[in-house]
């Protein structure tokens, strides 16, 4: 897989790509990160990527000439299946949005600044838009980093156990059950006895049952979704 973000304040992605899983999984060829600075598209001499809205108003916003000039270059080299922005009015991100962008192969994160792009850019030039939640953010670089990371995790051989991603929250539209590790006494707490019973088909069965009462509790939407 190949991911193209585009920022124009780039410096903000470094750290989530060069530690822990997302690192490895570059290391190993599985995933092609690359960010794309903005600024490098801008013909103005102060390399500005944004301006004034046309009607007035507080705020900045990103042009879309640079983007465009972007987006092209990047499409010139390979075939994209989906551009997507980061925008809180978009679609909201889930884990079966994470699961589908996982089959794709080369996908760009075009990520908003100030108070977004013109809006051009949105009508002609992006597939999808996408947001992590009902909350704004100062850009989209959190948020691209978010998708980004929930994406590559599911890809094969990025996971030392793969069957780790399937029993993941939301996965089959629950949340997971408690886990525990040892010790298995610890200040008088306990693990739960038929987790160390041995006993498969009993712990698969409490495993459900805790992942139903706890979706039921702490995202009962989810159940009206189903």
């Amino acid at each position: 897989m190949h991911i193209s973000i585009i920022s124009c304040v780039p410096k903000l992605l470094e750290s989530p790509f060069s530690d822990s899983i997302l690192k490895r999984a570059i290391k190993k060829g599985l995933v092609n990160v690359e960010v794309i600075d903005l600024r490098d598209y801008s013909t103005d001499r102060h390399k500005s990527v944004d301006d004034y809205a046309y009607g007035g108003g507080a705020g900045m916003v990103m042009m879309i000439e640079p983007i465009d000039r972007c987006i092209t270059d990047l499409k010139s080299k390979r075939t994209y299946d989906e551009i997507i922005y980061m925008s809180p009015d978009g679609e909201q991100f889930s884990q079966s949005i994470a699961n589908q962008l996982s089959l794709k192969q080369n996908l760009i994160l075009l990520c908003g600044h100030y108070k977004g792009v013109d809006e051009r850019v949105r009508e002609h030039l992006i597939t999808r838009e996408m947001s992590i939640g009902d909350y704004v953010l100062s850009g989209g670089e959190l948020a691209a980093a978010v998708i980004a990371d929930s994406v590559i995790r599911l890809l094969p051989g990025v996971l030392n156990d793969e069957t780790s991603a399937l029993t993941d929250s939301f996965q089959n539209g629950l949340v997971a059950p408690p886990v525990y590790t040892r010790p298995a006494e610890y200040k008088g707490w306990e693990v739960p006895p038929v987790l160390i019973s041995g006993h498969e088909a009993k712990i698969e069965e409490w495993r459900h049952e805790q992942a139903l009462e706890r979706t039921q509790k702490r995202r009962p939407q989810l159940f009206k979704k189903g």
